[in-house]
């Protein structure tokens, strides 16, 4: 082994080194090293090259010269031919009077040396040189005779020059002269010749730069190969090459970039490296991840065990001196341990498995859902485990019912879930019912025995073949060679059956290792399924529960046109709800709501709140009064129900309040447009106007219901007709990945869309904002406003005077007759008149009286008094008290609402007669001397 500088190591600096002498000295400048002889051969081509480029150039430059003396030349001819008047000039007399001072003006202007006018046989008309002029030109000037223009290079009488010859043409397009013009070829080669200085300076000067850069480029060359010869470097490469290469340890360096600088045979051998591995980041060279965070690391490694493939290598690692300016890297080497391989190979299967069953406690369960836990199950086995893998579940589990305890009980289930390493399988597919007829089957043995069955060979396995003769002919023809049936199996309760399967791809039967495993990742998966059939039931009584509690059809009523979308979150049933509730006067009322909460709880309260809704609306009170009655009355129900559970003990479960509900509710008249609303907590509705724009109006915030201690406000909106209001629940706005603002611009930029009715609009809605698994419900109520039509409305101010109301009860009558009602005029009349009569009794002004015409006929009597009439039996002595017991016989419904100056009664009249209460036909005057 030679040293650094080439002396054997231990020599001194002085003592011969025993080369061949014909060598130079290792630290020699001179010419016959490899850096003098780079030199020299970069100083050659340099100066081949830059003579080659200088004649080149100067060739370019000639040729670039003379086409622009051509172009110059056809330009001038071109215009002096085309020049007005030229044709007309040569057919004067004398054309060289006229034509001479116009070709030496031109001439002048176009720097040519000549322009030549002549005749079509090329008898000169003018001339730079007078003594020219009349004489033929030289050359061929048959292409121009024949009306063609060119340029050439003319070698000739009276001088050599660059020519062009252009025809002129008179009207009818026959050549009547010829223009000639041209540059002489001497003044071409002027203009080379004066570039020359110019190409040679800069030849030079590249000659010196590219010198120049040789000479540091050997000077470096000179530093790097330390003035080395070619055969004494290609000594050393051949050393270097026999030892690096033959060695049976395997030999990486690593630059201080992380890049692979060298790797030896054995070591792309060991490591299984690419032909190209060599300047690649150890990233991408596809090592184990270990290996690959040792080598970026750079730490120093003893014998560290690392697996490649099926090999285990000895690993260590030093640091490399830096050299050169480069910063230090890392050297690896590799020694192979083969001989541990079979005790590595246990223990790795033991670490995958562990692996396996941690992954298949994260990935299974992740979802209540049983079919998609089943899925889980398949997905997580295959391939590590098993080549295909098949789940079968009870069908009371996949409804979410509880499955039969019986023993042997099980002898068909339907296959819910299926996964394999490939599409082509032979197995039944997802969805067919598998049934288990023959005992000694491996899955009937499962199910009989309750524990995991192995058939590692299933051509022996006579009873699996009997079941299905047809279907595992096709299997084991496919490939498929070991089973293990593993029941699944919760709580001393069946719920299911999964089969692993092992085809070609795995030519390893299962043995009795592989059937622990199997029992242990059936038994974690059965309980997940469990659990998932759990939440599947109780789900399903929360949703009937839910469904039952909203209103499966709406009112007929005309004040809108309504459409409604439910949808009960995936995670559980909460309590969402909503409403359409018609009122007296043919206003209607929207209402949506929300309760804190899933599952049955949260779906009974939405019950009890949509049922107190109903009953407070019945009273008619504005939407504020309405809220401050519910919030009261939930603060009751919570104060009850917590007694409740406080007197329980500590055993009892804990009563759920219903604090946290929120409720929207809104009231429209269709007579006036007006829309007046209150909201308990919840989100405002959406206003789309007729113009297509939509705006979401401020209400004033209030708390949610059951809190208590604060007054609800109301808000009034004048829409105008065929506006469309949306209610909606904060499910359809917000989720973990999207916030209630940006719902809110997604939501608007639906409504926007024009021509949409309620329906449509409802599903543009849901396809737009519906998350893919909704955590929470979603109600969605969208109503399109409609105006109750002027010529369907009558009033009539009535004065404080008795006589008054038989002239209103005129009017009314003339009013139904206008409006085609003659059958229930009388009953009409009655009604009128005992409303009208006990306003004027025992009201105070001012009184009105209005007439609807909607779906039913609508009488209200309205008046200053806030005293509420009762509906009463009058004693056979009384004089009075019988008007309002005829209003509730003859009209079909009746009713008071308060108003913010009064009240007013109505009464509501289908728009057809029909059979009449068997009363005693009274004279309508006299019923205005009856009271209630």
């Amino acid at each position: 082994m030679t040293g650094r500088l080439g002396r054997p190591r231990g020599s001194p600096p002085g003592q011969p080194t025993g080369r061949d002498p014909g060598l130079p000295p290792r630290l020699s400048l001179g010419a016959r090293s490899v850096a003098g002889q780079v030199f020299a051969l970069q100083a050659v081509i340099v100066v081949l090259l830059i003579a080659a480029a200088s004649l080149a150039l100067v060739f370019q430059e000639r040729y670039d010269t003379e086409r622009d003396a051509r172009h110059r030349s056809l330009a001038a001819a071109e215009a002096f031919a085309h020049a007005p008047g030229l044709p007309e000039a040569l057919k004067t007399p004398n054309p060289t009077d006229e034509l001479q001072p116009l070709a030496e003006a031109a001439r002048r202007a176009s720097g040519v040396d000549f322009i030549a006018v002549m005749t079509p046989d090329g008898v000169r008309y003018t001339d730079p040189r007078p003594e020219l002029i009349g004489k033929r030109a030289t050359g061929d000037l048959s292409r121009a005779i024949r009306g063609q223009s060119f340029t050439e290079v003319f070698r000739g009488s009276p001088s050599d020059a660059v020519r062009a010859v252009v025809p002129v043409r008179d009207a009818n397009g026959a050549v009547v002269g010829l223009v000639g013009t041209g540059i002489e070829v001497a003044k071409v080669s002027d203009v080379v010749e004066g570039q020359l200085p110019l190409l040679l300076g800069a030849a030079a000067g590249a000659l010196l730069l590219a010198t120049g850069g040789a000479a540091l480029v050997s000077r470096r060359l000179r530093r790097q190969t330390r003035g080395l010869g070619e055969r004494e470097m290609t000594r050393m490469n051949e050393h270097h090459e026999a030892v690096l290469h033959a060695v049976r340890e395997g030999v990486l360096i690593i630059g201080a970039d992380q890049r692979l600088l060298l790797a030896n045979d054995e070591a792309r051998r060991l490591l299984n490296l690419p032909a190209d591995a060599e300047q690649r980041p150890v990233g991408e060279l596809g090592l184990d991840p270990r290996t690959t965070a040792l080598l970026v690391s750079g730490r120093v490694a003893t014998d560290e065990v690392h697996l490649a493939g099926d090999r285990l290598l000895a690993v260590n690692v030093r640091p490399t001196k830096p050299y050169g300016g480069h910063p230090s890297g890392s050297v690896m080497t590799l020694r192979d341990t083969t001989e541990l391989a079979a005790l590595s190979g246990r223990a790795e299967v033991a670490r995958e498995r562990l692996q396996l069953l941690y992954d298949a406690g994260v990935r299974i369960g992740t979802t209540l859902d049983v079919v998609r836990t089943a899925e889980e199950l398949s997905e997580v086995a295959v391939p590590r485990f098993a080549d295909f893998v098949t789940v079968e579940l009870l069908e009371p589990v996949l409804k979410g019912e509880e499955p039969s305890r019986a023993a042997g009980a099980y002898t068909q289930m339907r296959r819910a879930a299926m996964s394999g390493v490939r599409t082509d399988q032979p197995l039944q597919p997802v969805g067919d019912v598998i049934r288990f007829v023959v005992p000694t089957a491996p899955m009937a043995a499962a199910l009989d025995a309750g524990h995991a069955v192995l058939a590692a060979d299933l051509n022996a396995a006579m009873g699996w073949r009997a079941q299905d003769e047809a279907g595992t002919r096709q299997a084991l023809g496919y490939g498929l060679h070991s089973l293990i049936s593993v029941p699944l199996q919760a709580r001393g309760v069946v719920l299911g059956m999964a089969n692993f399967w092992r085809a070609a791809d795995t030519p390893e039967a299962f043995d009795e290792e592989d059937l622990s495993f199997a029992e242990e990742l059936g038994a974690r998966a059965a309980v997940s399924i469990d659990n998932a059939r759990r939440f599947t039931r109780e789900h399903a009584t929360a949703v009937a529960l839910q469904r039952s509690l909203l209103p499966r059809v709406l009112p007929d009523q005309s004040a809108v046109e309504v459409a409604f979308r439910y949808l009960p979150a995936k995670a559980g049933v909460g309590g969402d709800w909503f409403d359409v509730i018609p009122l007296a006067g043919a206003r209607v009322a929207l209402v949506v709501g929300d309760v804190v909460g899933h599952g049955v709880h949260a779906a009974a309260t939405m019950g009890r709140l949509r049922t107190a809704v109903h009953n407070f609306s019945t009273l008619d009170m504005p939407p504020d009064e309405l809220l401050g009655h519910l919030d009261e009355l939930i603060h009751r129900i919570d104060q009850n129900e917590s007694g409740v559970a406080g007197d329980a003990g500590e055993g009892a479960a804990d009563a759920a309040g219903v604090t946290g509900a929120t409720c929207l509710y809104a009231v429209y008249d269709p007579v006036s447009g007006v829309c007046t609303m209150a909201s308990a907590g919840h989100p405002g509705p959406a206003l789309v106007r007729p113009d297509g724009g939509v705006e979401f109006p401020e209400l004033p915030a209030g708390l949610p219901l059951g809190v208590g201690g604060m007054p609800f406000e109301a808000t009034e909106l004048l829409l105008a007709e065929s506006s469309r209001l949306v209610l909606f629940t904060d499910g359809l706005l917000e989720d973990r990945d999207r916030d209630f603002d940006t719902g809110l611009g997604l939501l608007a930029d639906t409504l926007s869309q024009p021509g949409r009715s309620p329906e449509q609009a409802c599903a543009d809605v849901l396809a737009a904002l519906l998350f893919p698994s909704p955590s929470d419900d979603i109600a969605l109520l969208i109503a399109d406003t409609r105006r109750l039509e002027a010529d369907r409305i009558a009033e009539w101010e009535v004065p404080a005077d008795p006589a008054a109301v038989s002239r209103v009860r005129g009017a009314g009558s003339a009013q139904l007759a206008a409006w085609g009602l003659g059958d229930i005029a009388f009953t009409a009349e009655l009604i009128l008149s005992e409303l009208i009569t006990n306003a004027i009794r025992y009201g105070t002004a001012p009184i009105r009286v209005r007439l609807l015409r909607d779906r039913n006929l609508i009488c209200e009597v309205s008046d200053g008094s806030s005293t509420s009439p009762h509906l009463r039996y009058a004693a056979t002595t009384d004089e009075g008290g019988r008007g309002l017991f005829l209003v509730a016989q003859y009209a079909e419904r009746w009713g008071t609402r308060y108003t913010e100056r009064g009240k007013v009664i109505w009464a509501e009249l289908p728009l057809t007669g029909g059979p009449e209460p068997a009363l005693p036909v009274l004279d309508l005057e006299s019923l205005e001397d009856l009271a209630w």
